[in-house]
């Protein structure tokens, strides 16, 4: 067919090219194409836009030649379908003649019914024809656009096309996917399967050429894959409607449904014809399927993509079905989304909004109802099928039983309406309203009468106010109401005696006495009352009780007012979210690593970081950090100098330490994120080399033990320490950068002002003992000031000297025990005992660096106990992350619903 197109002589220039024959000697020939050639991409357009020219050229005034080769061509295949073999054969007689004018000579002929081609010769028909009228052979085929054309049966179907591969990789599951033809979509059912299978496969990293080593994964893969032969006995009718059937139609309607699981959403199409003796066939059209996707969605959000699916594929064929349809109906069985699709896409969230947009466009002109899931047969879409069950009649193929019924008995949406009794007004208030506006619009409308269309005016509104106020009074003031309707007084025990109530003859409602218009009197625990609160409070913008107590006395006088709006706003989300505090435990009691009598000075440290600090290296300036050991008993310290802030740097300062004070058995430290914003790059570095202490301390047999993060008080005893260190450091040194050995020798100053700083009191009397300090256990004295003790030279390494170590660590300890530990015992803080936090509280994160509205909002998924039994410390899902933090960085707020609706107001539906 190409080869019939020539080129124009100014565009044969472009396709040139070298021809040498294999003579390598000699210089090559230089050719250029004539016509159009195979292989160009510009090619298939090209013979397209000649095919179509010289049919509207040539096509004669009918117009059926020029609709065969617009419509009916692909590149050099056509295919078409007329209603009887009459307009077939003259039709074939008619594009042999013209398109044979063009030097397009039509071969390769075949159709359903033999008598059409008898006339043609043998070389102009298709070789499955030719045997078939020659030599009366059956069960031929005819290659179709991918697909096998059975015409003896007139039915369409599929060819296995087995694909032999080594390993299992990703590459070679897509070329098995990738043969397997299915332009109608008829095979959705099996195919889906693979593309579950294919979206697990890809839940883990993998380049392509990578072996898939899952045994599930392969296990199913094979599973499906051995089915593939089975491909060849799938086929489905070509005709909508059977040769047999009546031509005169009454009706064609386009039938398209949609399903949604969590693993996938689809949707099919049937074409329901009916004939004039009212018999009624239903074909099959198209489907599509989709995965869905990997982060979770609600299943009324996935029911949404399916009617979104579906509403496409009506758009589509009508746009590509070539007879006259009178309708198209659209069929799910999510309730949710029917009620969706009847709102306002703005009143929704984007994902949902755009959707029903799109959705209420596409179908503007068709109707949406409900289907059962039993009788939906979208469902198969989203359940999957093998191909043995796709090759049997089903409804899959032959379409859902009652679209063979008539409309009438057809499902249908049912909806009842209540009988109203005006004078009475709602028997029951709708206490399931979200709102105080919701119920008293829900009120308004039930008063406003169902035959009534107009829009609610300001009178409906305040009827239906009255009425909620009269109802939640006779529920919760009977006595006082009989009482003075009968005109008598009221019982000295009653609770609104004091207020001086009134009966409203007009509205026969009670109000506080006065001589002003008194407000309404209405109950503290009454549902409608706390409607009322939670509105009040909302448009306030979630103010103190008082101001919310002083806005409801202008129209209501709530019973006790004040301890009813507490109540309230103690259970409004969005009070907690910017009122309430952490509630802190009960301060615990001393740790054990506080308690470490009688051992080794630095046995249980704590140790942690500050800085950076700038030393002047000649003409440079570098920074430099300090670390501290802090002894958990003693109170000891133990300062020096980091040179960077990595794992080596710090190691080499542990066995600085360990060299001069000894081996300790436990380490404490936090994570690094209790650093200021200025301390930016401390925090970065400390917790970089968090991770690989606890590997790099095993062999020194040193237990390293960490703090949750953001959590300094739990490190309150060195932490202080710091900052003692940086006061002093600061009023030496101040701002400016100094040597790093006069840096190096402030830090050992400052270490020995901290050990000689007293433990416990002081005491004013001078006959009293000074206080013991951290130095009588380190160095045998207060502090480095004093004279050593002087021994005689003859008595070397006496018991006196010894002993007087021995004395000096028993001085220290009883005094430790008599005059220090004792001021440990009262709790200087934390006193209550609040109820411990629970997993599935939802709490707000604190975070300082932030303002407080954007503070994260999580849920506990693990809580830690201490040894008291209550909970300090918890784990908190913030979307797909887990944070481990302190109770006293958590604000626990009110439970949050597990399923919310993506529409405010719009209730929730089964589906």
């Amino acid at each position: 067919m190409f080869y019939q197109v020539r080129l124009p002589p100014e565009d044969r220039a472009l396709l040139r090219f070298l021809w040498r024959d294999m003579k390598r000697n000699e210089p090559p020939d230089i050719f250029e194409w004539q016509v159009l050639p195979f292989g160009t991409a510009c090619s298939p357009c090209c013979v397209t836009f000649v095919l179509q020219r010289h049919a509207r050229d040539n096509g004669g005034p009918d117009g059926r030649v020029r609709h065969s080769v617009e419509q009916c061509f692909y590149v050099d295949n056509c295919l078409q379908s007329v209603p009887t073999a009459e307009e077939a054969k003259g039709l074939v007689e008619r594009l042999r003649e013209v398109l044979a004018a063009g030097g397009f000579e039509i071969r390769q002929w075949a159709c359903n019914v033999p008598d059409v081609l008898t006339h043609l010769p043998g070389e102009e028909r298709s070789d499955g024809m030719e045997r078939w009228l020659s030599h009366n052979e059956s069960g031929l085929t005819e290659p179709t656009l991918g697909l096998s054309w059975h015409w003896e049966t007139d039915t369409l179907g599929y060819k296995s096309r087995p694909l032999d591969y080594g390993s299992l990789t990703m590459r070679n599951v897509y070329k098995v996917i990738a043969r397997q033809y299915d332009p109608l979509g008829f095979i959705s059912p099996y195919t889906t399967r693979a593309k579950l299978i294919v979206q697990r496969m890809w839940e883990k990293p993998r380049d392509w050429d990578d072996p898939i080593l899952h045994s599930d994964l392969q296990k199913a893969w094979k599973e499906w894959e051995s089915e593939l032969p089975l491909l060849s006995h799938i086929s489905l009718p070509r005709a909508y409607v059977p040769a047999h059937a009546d031509r005169s139609v009454v009706s064609r309607q386009i039938h398209v449904f949609s399903d949604a699981s969590k693993r996938a959403y689809g949707t099919v199409s049937y074409l329901r014809t009916e004939d004039a003796q009212g018999q009624i066939y239903l074909a099959f059209l198209a489907a599509r399927s989709r995965v869905a996707p990997r982060r979770q969605h609600s299943i009324p959000r996935l029911e949404l993509c399916g009617a979104l699916s579906a509403a496409q594929l009506a758009q589509t064929i009508k746009e590509e079905l070539s007879i006259r349809t009178d309708g198209t109906i659209l069929w799910s069985d999510s309730t949710t989304v029917l009620t969706w699709l009847k709102s306002e896409s703005c009143r929704f969230k984007v994902f949902v909004g755009t959707r029903i947009a799109e959705i209420q466009e596409l179908t503007e002109q068709s109707t949406w109802r409900y289907v059962d899931s039993a009788q939906n047969p979208a469902d198969d879409v989203t359940r999957g099928k093998t191909l043995t069950e796709l090759a049997m009649p089903n409804r899959w193929s032959q379409g859902p039983t009652f679209l063979l019924k008539g409309p009438d008995e057809w499902y249908k949406k049912l909806t009842t309406c209540g009988v109203i009794n005006r004078a009475e007004g709602p028997e029951t208030l709708p206490m399931h309203s979200l709102s105080w506006r919701d119920m008293v619009k829900s009120v308004a409308q039930e008063l406003h009468g169902a035959a009534g269309r107009e829009p609610l005016s300001a009178a409906d509104y305040q009827q239906a106010e009255m009425t909620v106020f009269k109802r939640v009074q006779s529920e919760c003031f009977p006595e006082e109401l009989r009482h003075m309707r009968a005109g008598k007084a009221l019982l000295k025990s009653s609770c609104i005696l004091s207020l001086s109530p009134e009966l409203d003859p007009e509205e026969d409602i009670i109000r506080v006495g006065g001589r002003l218009r008194s407000p309404h009197c209405i109950g503290p625990t009454h549902l409608v009352t706390n409607l009322l609160i939670r509105d009040y409070d909302a448009r306030l913008c979630h103010p103190g009780p008082e101001r919310v107590i002083a806005e409801l006395r202008r129209t209501f006088w709530v019973l006790r007012g004040r301890e009813a709006v507490r109540k309230v706003q103690h259970q409004c989300e969005e009070c907690r979210r910017w009122k309430s505090k952490p509630l802190v435990p009960k301060m615990s009691d001393l740790p054990e690593a506080r308690l470490r009598l009688h051992k080794p000075p630095f046995f249980s440290t704590g140790v942690d970081c500050f800085g950076p600090f700038h030393v002047k290296l000649g003409r440079r300036s570098e920074k430099r950090w300090g670390i501290i050991y802090k002894c958990l008993t003693t109170r000891a310290v133990h300062v020096d100098l980091l040179h960077s802030m990595d794992v080596d740097s710090f190691l080499m300062s542990l066995r600085r330490f360990i060299a001069r004070r000894g081996t300790p058995a436990e380490l404490y430290s936090d994570r690094g994120t209790n650093f200021t914003a200025g301390e930016k790059e401390l925090r970065e570095s400390f917790n970089s080399m968090s991770s690989d202490l606890q590997r790099l301390l095993a062999g020194q047999k040193i237990d390293f033990r960490f703090n949750p993060p953001a959590a300094p008080h739990f490190g309150g005893t060195w932490e202080r320490e710091i900052k003692s260190v940086k006061s002093a450091l600061y009023t030496v040194i101040g701002a400016q950068p100094v040597s790093e050995e006069v840096l190096h020798t402030t830090l050992l100053e400052v270490e020995a002002i901290l050990n000689a700083k007293p433990l416990g009191y002081t005491s004013s009397n001078v006959a009293d003992l000074d206080a013991v300090t951290p130095n009588v256990l380190l160095m045998g004295q207060l502090d480095g000031s004093l004279p050593p003790v002087v021994y005689q030279k003859s008595e070397g390494l006496s018991k006196r000297r010894w002993r007087h170590c021995q004395v000096m660590a028993d001085h220290f300890w009883g005094r430790f025990i008599r005059d220090y530990l004792p001021a440990l015992q009262r709790r200087q803080k934390w006193h209550d005992t609040p109820t411990d936090l629970t997993v599935n509280s939802v709490v707000l994160l604190m975070d300082p660096q932030f303002p407080r509205a954007l503070w994260p909002v999580g849920r506990v998924v693990k809580v830690h106990q201490s040894a008291d039994g209550h909970v300090r410390s918890a784990d908190v899902r913030i979307k797909d992350k887990i944070y481990t933090r302190p109770v006293a960085r958590l604000i626990t707020l009110p439970a949050i619903p597990d399923h919310r609706d993506d529409a405010h107001g719009t209730p929730a539906s089964s589906d």
